[in-house]
């Protein structure tokens, strides 16, 4: 049996829905800064498949599809363009020397960190007000809210 949220919840997920989007925007935004800067022709995808590449290591295209959540025919341009660009490299998996790996390049790597350092000064700025326990309980909501969401 679901129980329906009282009046004052209702108002508060919808404040939390309306602060989602603005959130989202300054997010596309920023991923539109960041792509521009690693590369001035890249896309905001090229800068996420890049990034995600520097975070999590080497990965298959079919897996790193599915991580972003995008199709694999987009995945398929943005790899072509990025390894035009020196970003990614595609290499044989040593595991199964029929399958591929995309990787990011040192360039790639070192400038992704370099916008990462850039982003975690800003947020450090931002944050810098609040309470240690207030920023360790901002993110494990968030990690909460990011986990029940996983399935989507």
């Amino acid at each position: 049996m679901t129980v329906e949220p009282d009046t004052d919840a209702l108002r508060a997920i919808a404040e939390v829905e309306q602060q989602f989007g603005r959130l989202f925007h300054r997010v596309r935004a920023n991923w539109k800064r960041y792509a521009t800067q690693l590369h001035p022709d890249l896309q905001p995808l090229g800068y996420k498949v890049v990034s995600t590449l520097v975070s999590r290591g080497p990965a298959h295209a079919g897996a790193l599809a599915e991580e972003l959540h995008t199709d694999k025919s987009v995945l398929s341009r943005q790899v072509r363009m990025l390894e035009e660009l020196g970003l990614i490299e595609s290499r044989v998996d040593e595991r199964d020397a029929r399958a591929r790996l995309l990787a990011a390049t040192p360039v790639a790597i070192e400038r992704v960190n370099a916008i990462r350092r850039e982003n975690q000064a800003e947020l450090r700025e931002r944050l810098g007000t609040w309470e240690p326990q207030e920023i360790e309980k901002f993110a494990e909501l968030l990690g909460r809210l990011s986990d029940s969401a996983a399935g989507d």
